[in-house]
């Protein structure tokens, strides 16, 4: 039996994101595991798509042969709820959820009310919901209506690399911080929480898109001058995933202000260098994080950061105990192959039932 399914992405699965990345490591697994993958680009400027990329992506889905599983990503998904009325009446749709679009950073709130709506009704029509974690599992059972039994939850894999010898080092203390430059990943609120430490030796690299939203790439840019940070901040842009290797081998911490992740791929690929954490609590990220792997304070608290920031920046010890802890967590981390399968087993359970 041929094992086929569409995977319908919004742009180029090569953006340096986690919801590429996810996207385009599952679909490898699948094809390393006997599945025909057949890959539809629904445009770009999702999840605010004009008149004419939305008629351009719907018309694309509606040319997929009826009965085909399909699988379409929630950064284009959540705002089509159009498909209800089309392709899911026609074949078994599988919407991937990465996070809630609502819950993006920096929506007016009658943005935020419209894509929740949109997203709501897109999803009652899917056959399946996959999402990356838990906290996302429930969130969509608890506020978006969809039953439990409904959905699959598929964390993203790490690649298991050996752990870099951080004892004897010597120098500022090397954060990293791994994101696209966009609100919700709360660059303003850790470099606020860092220009309380000027007092300590460290130095940060901010790796991440500056493209996606180049308001808050341009904001980010002027607080680090604002803030007199120029000579400890380096904001690397988007970087190759060999260079990107090299930056977490060469880290002392992994830090990062999220004000919500549905999963956090940034902060699992951290602990599965043995890095310890600071982050927030944010969305998933406390089920990302074992306790003892990181220290986490709320979204937008700047003074329990800076607290968080001090003692492993400034307490050797601390940061050691932490590095133990994180380096025992990536022993326990998803494989991408799990990752795979646990998408493959659901498309294969729909099409069981159908």
């Amino acid at each position: 039996m041929v094992r086929r399914v569409v995977f319908a992405v919004p742009g180029d699965l090569d953006t340096p994101t986690g919801g590429y990345a996810y996207d385009k490591r599952v679909i490898a697994g699948l094809r390393e595991n006997g599945w025909t993958v057949d890959v539809v680009d629904l445009g770009q400027n999702f999840p605010r798509p004009d008149a004419a990329t939305r008629a351009t992506a719907v018309a694309m889905l509606n040319r997929i042969p009826d009965g085909t599983p399909t699988v379409v990503d929630g950064l284009a998904y959540g705002v089509l709820p159009e498909l209800a009325e089309t392709v899911c009446r026609r074949a078994p749709v599988i919407a991937l959820v990465h996070h809630p679009l609502a819950l993006e950073s920096g929506l007016a709130a009658d943005d935020a009310a419209r894509l929740r709506a949109s997203e709501r009704t897109a999803l009652a029509a899917a056959r399946a919901v996959l999402v990356t974690s838990d906290a996302t599992a429930r969130l969509l059972a608890a506020d978006y209506g969809v039953p439990p039994g409904k959905i699959t939850v598929a964390p993203p894999g790490t690649d298991r690399v050996a752990a870099a010898d951080r004892t004897g080092h010597a120098g500022p203390v090397a954060l990293l911080a791994v994101g696209a430059l966009v609100p919700r990943k709360g660059y303003d609120v850790l470099l606020d929480a860092l220009a309380r430490l000027v007092d300590l030796d460290w130095r940060l690299t901010i790796v991440g898109p500056l493209d996606r939203d180049p308001a808050t790439a341009t904001a980010v840019a002027a607080q680090i001058m604002d803030l007199a940070l120029a000579d400890r901040v380096t904001l690397a842009g988007a970087v190759a995933a060999d260079t990107l290797a090299a930056f977490y081998a060469g880290a002392d911490a992994f830090v990062l202000a999220s004000r919500f992740e549905g999963y956090g791929m940034a902060f699992s690929e951290a602990l599965g260098y043995g890095l310890p954490v600071v982050g927030t609590t944010g969305g998933a990220i406390p089920d990302t994080v074992p306790a003892g792997a990181g220290l986490l304070v709320a979204p937008d608290d700047v003074e329990a950061l800076a607290l968080a920031l001090r003692r492993v920046i400034g307490e050797p010890g601390t940061r050691e105990r932490l590095v133990r802890a994180a380096q025992a967590a990536s022993d326990r981390l998803p494989t991408w192959r799990e990752a795979a399968r646990l998408v493959a087993t659901t498309i294969e359970t729909i099409e069981a039932t159908r």
